[in-house]
């Protein structure tokens, strides 16, 4: 193969459209470019999204700012500085943080953070716990355990 022989595939390059040279071309008269009109005219550069003056939708809708994670896992927070309302040895469960108004709910699962000090024993049984939680029951002299979230407390 010589290189005066190098030639596209067959079908693979396509001849411009040759408008405005008569109506025997199949693009006479206005040229592709329909009747009167801005888009009709020599020097027609209208940028995208532009509506004539209009305010264009891009103004007018919210942006949209981040995203929304459909994953994540909403908690019912209770810090263990409130936990010190319940007497030595109490064991609070889910059902019992509901009672006492300290969960507003039981839809949500029940997460214990170790915001604050506790200066009781307990036994506490609660969906999830933090590390700091965990630390300063036990210091406390109780102990904290972990319930799958829709099975009743031990």
């Amino acid at each position: 193969m010589k290189a005066y022989e190098l030639a596209p595939a067959p079908g693979s390059k396509k001849g411009r459209k040759r408008v405005g040279r008569g109506n025997a071309s199949g693009h006479g008269t206005y040229s592709c470019r329909g009747l009167k009109g801005q888009k009709a005219r020599a020097g027609c550069n209208i940028r995208p999204g532009f509506e004539g003056g209009q305010l264009p939708i891009i103004k007018r809708l919210p942006r949209k700012r981040g995203f929304t994670n459909i994953f994540k896992t909403e908690y019912s927070l209770v810090n263990i500085e409130a936990l010190n309302i319940f007497e030595p040895n109490t064991e609070v469960t889910v059902e019992l943080l509901h009672q006492s108004s300290l969960v507003k709910t039981l839809a949500k699962p029940v997460k214990v953070l170790g915001s604050g000090d506790i200066d009781k024993p307990l036994i506490i049984s609660v969906n999830k716990y933090s590390e700091s939680a965990r630390v300063k029951v036990e210091a406390a002299g109780g102990r904290i355990e972990e319930v799958p979230f829709g099975s009743s407390a031990i």
